[in-house]
Formats: structure tokens, sequence, C-alpha cells
């Protein structure tokens, strides 16, 4: 993504080590992009322009995947665990409003796929939705069209890959070095212009 560069090599070493601690985790993960974007229509939380919305979304999404992981054990007592791992970068656009871009990292053997976008159906795309309704504090039906999943944004990754497969990794960072990338960051708004899961 050299055309999309400069980057900031901070950013980029912080997104190796989230995908490298993903990985160490768990040997399958599936990682994809989502894009959360703000309204022009509809008013929104006052502390919307700041990162207060992205750790309300990071929150309640985590809660969604935890939950749904209770109730998978509730069927099935092996059903498989999930730490909910993440890269966002916040950008601001030409009006001046933030939206956020984000790389999100989950064990494959919870999930497999991020799924389609179908009304009352509860996958990934939903859990999404909520939760962005819930940290721009309104409801779901109005936070359709904000959350964006950008083609081929699914990576399917293996800690060890075998032979005969295509190794995705590469192309993963490749693609997820978007978020690291100077342009468009804003500085000295007191925000930060990207943040990651620890450990």
């Amino acid at each position: 993504m050299v055309e999309k560069g400069p980057f900031i090599l901070g950013y980029l070493e912080a997104l190796n080590r989230t995908i490298n601690l993903a990985l160490d985790q768990y040997p399958r993960v599936i990682a994809f992009r989502v894009d959360l974007r703000l309204s022009r229509l509809m008013g929104f939380p006052d502390d919307a322009l700041s990162n207060r919305v992205i750790s309300r979304f990071i929150e309640s999404f985590k809660a969604k995947i935890e939950h749904n992981r209770d109730k998978a054990r509730e069927q099935n007592k092996y059903a498989h665990d999930c730490r909910v791992r993440y890269v966002w970068a916040r950008e601001v656009g030409c009006g001046g409003r933030p939206h956020y871009h984000l790389l999100i990292l989950l064990n494959r053997d919870a999930y497999y796929t991020v799924g389609r976008l179908q009304p009352q159906r509860p996958n990934m795309i939903s859990r999404m939705q909520e939760a962005w309704a819930s940290a721009l504090k309104c409801e779901v039906e109005q936070v359709r069209g904000l959350v964006h999943i950008p083609p081929n944004a699914e990576f399917r990754v293996d800690r060890n890959v075998r032979p005969g497969n295509v190794d995705q990794l590469p192309e993963l960072f490749r693609r997820a070095s978007y978020l690291c990338k100077a342009a468009t960051k804003r500085y000295g708004d007191g925000s930060h212009g990207f943040g990651c899961s620890r450990g």
C-alpha cells in the first residue's frame, strides 16, 4: 500500500504485534476490516467527535461476543472461547467529520465468517451495528449504512500454513496497513488517531 503512504512506523509495529498476539493465542484467526461512520443527518452524542465513541463501540462489541460465547457454551460445553483483538484508526474527512477504520481479529474456531447483511439475523454484522448504535446512543435502525464492510475484507490466517495453502498473512498486513497511514489523521485536537487492543 505504498500508494497510501507514508506510514507511521509505531502504528505498523502495533498492527504487527496485535496480529501476532491473536495468532499466538489461536491457531486459526479470522480478521476483517470494517468502517464506522457518523450520520450526516442525525444528531449524535456530545462526545461523538471524541474517541469515547470508539471505546464504547469496542466495549459493546466485546460484550456481545462474550454473550454469544456464553450462549454457545450452554449448548456445547466444548464451544471455543474468543478474545476480541482490534486495531482502529480515526480519520477526519473533508467535512471535518471523523470516521473509523478497524481491523477486528477473532478465533476462527469460534467464528468463521462475518456473515451477510440480513435483517433480524444475528451475525457479526448485526453485532457490529448494535454495538455502533450503542456507542452513538441511538436505535439500530439509525446506524443502517454507517457500518460498512469493504470489499475483500475477510482474511483467514493460520499460525501454521499447510503445504499447498495460501498464506493470507502478508495480504492481511498489506491491507490493514491502510490504518497506519499518516494522511487524514488529525493531530493536536486532543484525540488519538490510532489505537489497538492491549495484550
